[in-house]
């Protein structure tokens, strides 16, 4: 069993960024800490101890987290070039997407961290750098996707944050099934 991992502090953003670009990176800013706060003091065999029903841990939901926003960022630059077809995904494909919400062997806790504040250091610098926010791109194909439908970058920044704030609430679950802590209160 490894040492407990201490959780970085958050990525800043371009303290040049004013306006709706510091809302929406202040806005991320604050549900990546709460995600990364459920991690605290924790072991790496801790991190990856499921304690619902589902295949879900924390470390998991870091590592999640950090594909999520990777991918989705990219999607501003490249379009749907930058995900996978998701309705031509096999069911090797779905295992290996599942994957990412448990913490394989070689893993740790210190690791996935280190590569989500690298990803939200990207994505920060993304944000302030984008010629316009209203630039969008067609959704990659997913049962899920309108067919048709195109997100703009701001609209694809809302859901980065959506997905991060609901992760965040999934880990905080997650984290007072495994020892009582909670981010608040």
């Amino acid at each position: 069993m490894s040492g407990t991992t201490t959780v970085n502090e958050p990525a800043t953003h371009d303290s040049a960024s004013t306006g709706e670009r510091a809302d929406l990176l202040e806005c991320l800013a604050k549900h990546r800490q709460f995600l990364r706060f459920t991690t605290r003091d924790l072991t790496d065999e801790q991190a990856g101890r499921r304690t619902t029903a589902s295949r879900l841990c924390l470390g998991g939901l870091i590592k999640h987290v950090a594909s999520v926003e990777r991918a989705w960022a990219q999607f501003i630059l490249d379009g749907p070039s930058a995900m996978p077809d998701f309705t031509a995904m096999t069911e090797a494909d779905w295992a290996r997407r599942a994957d990412e919400f448990e913490m394989l062997p070689g893993e740790t806790l210190t690791g996935l961290l280190a590569d989500y504040a690298e990803v939200a250091r990207r994505t920060d610098e993304l944000v302030a750098t984008l010629p316009e926010l209203n630039a969008t791109q067609p959704l990659p194909k997913a049962p899920w996707s309108e067919p048709g439908a195109r997100w703009s970058a701001r609209r694809v920044l809302m859901h980065i944050i959506a997905e991060t704030a609901q992760h965040a609430g999934h880990a905080d679950i997650i984290r007072e099934s495994l020892d009582g802590a909670k981010t608040m209160g």
